[in-house]
């Protein structure tokens, strides 16, 4: 959408007003600090024309105007101009105190960091792990049911149950499984299922069919538990006037943060995108309050997309301040577990 400069200035004007303030910011208040030189009765036509593009809304008590959640992302694409940030910060809370800290205590640090920094809540992405495994086993339950057995590097059991087109016997079983292990052990499934359509190709096809589904549910057994979110000061937003301003928010809110299945999607679909992402409510379908925004972006180890990083707050933020705190955190927390 294309704003003519006078436009531009005050729809710039009025969020950073609003933002500072929490109030519904007027016409008069915008000619004495918007620094253009405009009557009144222009300032108004213009706000009137902002309010029809959908940018700007008028709250039912005031005569005064707020950002929409189309008007936020006009600000955050095209307006807003980003302050810089003290990285030393950022990067002495996230540094390795020696090569055996736990990578688990650098990202728990990195979302209370965030936390603290912006006065949110701050939430980490825990690094996706590949599907190693050292071993598996098949064991007949019955016709067309066998359980498989997955033993992981740490000597951890993972069961999954596979129902079968075809009936195995036990020897038919354990062929199957010792041709698997004698070929793929200590590789990630992920792996092995990108080369199994080829190297397979010397057994039967119903041998074939349980090998595939083998790696499929062994895949998924691994994997399942793999993604957790680490949240910290989630408790912040209860002092935020826009999120906790009634109860069903409030509950809407905290639901979010226990059952994390929505936050894990949110996150998830970032992690696609380089760079920082920004979820504003009410326009991404994402994000489960209207007056809720979360900024996001992606971090690496050894230069590989393992998770992703944020910030949760209301829309009301101070989106200069809080983008570069999720940047530059995104980018020390690479470093730091780069260095493990």
């Amino acid at each position: 959408m294309q704003l003519e400069p006078r436009a531009q200035t005050l729809l710039k004007t009025l969020i950073e007003r609003y933002i500072a303030e929490g109030q519904p910011v007027g016409s008069r208040a915008l000619s004495k600090i918007s620094g253009l030189d405009l009557s009144p009765a222009t300032i108004r036509n213009i706000m009137s024309d902002l309010e029809d593009m959908g940018l700007i809304a008028s709250p039912h008590t005031s005569a005064g105007r707020i950002p929409t959640p189309r008007g936020y992302r006009i600000f955050v694409d095209t307006l807003m101009t980003v302050q810089t940030i003290d990285a030393q910060t950022v990067e002495s809370a996230l540094q390795p105190r020696s090569q055996t800290e736990q990578p688990n205590r650098i990202i728990q640090n990195a979302a209370q960091l965030l936390s603290s920094l912006s006065q949110f809540a701050g939430v980490v992405l825990t690094p996706r792990h590949e599907s190693v495994f050292k071993q598996i086993e098949f064991l007949r339950l019955s016709e067309k049911r066998i359980l498989l057995v997955v033993i992981d590097p740490a000597g951890n059991v993972h069961n999954r149950l596979l129902l079968t087109d075809a009936d195995y016997s036990p020897s038919q079983l354990v062929q199957a499984a010792n041709f698997i292990n004698q070929h793929y052990s200590g590789q990630s499934f992920d792996h092995v299922r990108q080369k199994v359509q080829h190297e397979l190709r010397q057994l039967r096809d119903d041998m074939t069919r349980l090998m595939q589904a083998a790696i499929e549910a062994g895949s998924e057994a691994l994997t399942e538990h793999s993604d957790e979110v680490v949240i910290s000061g989630e408790r912040n937003l209860l002092s935020v006037s826009d999120l906790a301003h009634d109860m069903a928010s409030m509950r809407k809110m905290f639901d979010m943060f226990e059952q994390k299945t929505g936050l894990l999607k949110l996150l998830d679909v970032s992690s696609k995108a380089s760079g920082v992402q920004i979820f504003i409510g009410g326009e991404s379908q994402l994000v489960p309050m209207d007056d809720m925004s979360i900024i996001t972006a992606p971090y690496k180890v050894d230069n590989k997309i393992v998770g992703t990083l944020g910030v949760i707050g209301p829309t009301r933020m101070a989106y200069e301040r809080v983008i570069p705190i999720v940047d530059i955190t995104a980018k020390l927390l690479s470093s730091a577990l780069s260095q493990q």
